[in-house]
């Protein structure tokens, strides 16, 4: 019991020393706004301003909105998944907290490579309202478990439904998009055996970590071990939670699949705004799904350039000739550029009650 209040103070100082690499956010920051601005002169140069403008005046904006109203559906979504396991541990937890929390993991998670930055700065945030790391872990360690679930369950249920229409729109990248799909499912299933089969992940691991070592990869493989072995007993936990609380588990998981489905809805909005049709909403989705799985691999905050380029394959040759990069600039709005901007007004400090067990 000692060890495991001493582990969580040593977690709790490393992450109130330095939740955030201000410096390297900073960089990022930059790279975002170099990026923003090499999309509009690459839209300036390419269809012109007069073109751009006239474009601009077409548009059916009602869909516009719409794409918000799914925005504001996918953040609500984000923010129960949050609140909801946090709020089986700690009874008073109030909504106010876990939206800030929420927003705040928005805003980092799109200005840092791979999305990382976003769950050390939820749990620093937590901790300042008195909750031990160890507990935001477990909390933010269930949402990953159930979203990535009803991720790949949703998708795999619209692309079999859709087959036809993804295997013609996709038949220069189907392969990849199977390899992407079966990452995927592998993903889970690792992080399935992690909690219920521990011994059968560290007889994988060990041995690949000790290699890495030897190749000077990886510089400490014992005590890379022993992380991987204390990270694994947590997950072990996590299940231990999602077998015993059914009903918070399937509450979270149709949360998480409203929130794919709104997410993926907002690609099916732009489309419709710039006057787009013949291709229906469930058409769209796999599509959408295939480009956010190529998104996860791109290292750069937000996935900036690679999201823009694979909207463009995937999607120029059913948007209408002419729409496809102001079209690109609406989506990355709705899923870059918005979060960004609103998740950096839940930096302004203020002051949460501490909240008990």
């Amino acid at each position: 019991m000692e060890e495991e209040e001493q582990e969580n103070e040593d977690i709790e100082s490393q992450i109130n020393q330095k939740p955030v690499n201000k410096k390297v956010a900073i960089i990022n920051f930059i790279l975002i706004f170099v990026i923003f601005i090499g999309l509009f002169i690459y839209m300036v140069k390419v269809d012109g301003l007069d073109n751009i403008i006239q474009l601009l005046h077409s548009v059916d904006y009602k869909w516009v909105i719409a794409g918000l109203g799914c925005l504001l559906i996918y953040w609500i979504c984000d923010i129960l998944t949050l609140h909801i396991p946090i709020k089986r541990i700690y009874k008073t937890q109030p909504i106010t907290n876990s939206i800030k929390v929420a927003m705040l993991g928005q805003l980092f998670n799109n200005i840092t490579p791979f999305a990382s930055g976003g769950q050390p700065i939820q749990a620093y945030e937590l901790t300042k309202t008195g909750k031990r790391v160890s507990d935001s872990l477990s909390a933010m360690a269930i949402k990953f478990i159930v979203t990535q679930t009803a991720l790949v369950v949703s998708t795999l249920t619209v692309v079999l439904l859709e087959f036809d229409f993804f295997a013609r729109l996709m038949q220069n990248y189907i392969w990849i998009a199977i390899v992407g799909f079966i990452v995927n499912i592998l993903a889970i299933i690792v992080v399935i055996l992690a909690g219920i089969k521990k011994r059968v992940i560290t007889v994988i691991t060990t041995p690949i970590i000790k290699f890495l070592g030897k190749i000077k990869i990886i510089k400490n493989p014992e005590k890379t071990i022993e992380k991987l072995d204390k990270s694994i007993d947590n997950f072990g936990e996590q299940f231990k939670v999602i077998k015993s609380e059914k009903v918070m588990v399937l509450k979270m998981f149709f949360t998480a699949v409203v929130q794919s489905f709104s997410y993926y809805s907002m690609t099916y909005m732009v489309y419709r705004a710039f006057g787009n049709n013949g291709i229906s909403f469930l058409q769209i989705i796999p599509a959408q799904a295939f480009l956010l799985l190529i998104m996860t691999f791109i290292p750069t905050p937000g996935s900036g350039l690679g999201a823009e380029g694979g909207f463009y394959l995937l999607f120029n040759s059913i948007f209408k000739e002419g729409t496809i990069n102001l079209s690109i600039l609406f989506w990355r709005l709705y899923t870059f550029y918005l979060p960004i901007l609103v998740g950096a007004f839940f930096l302004i400090p203020t002051k949460g009650k501490i909240t008990k067990k």
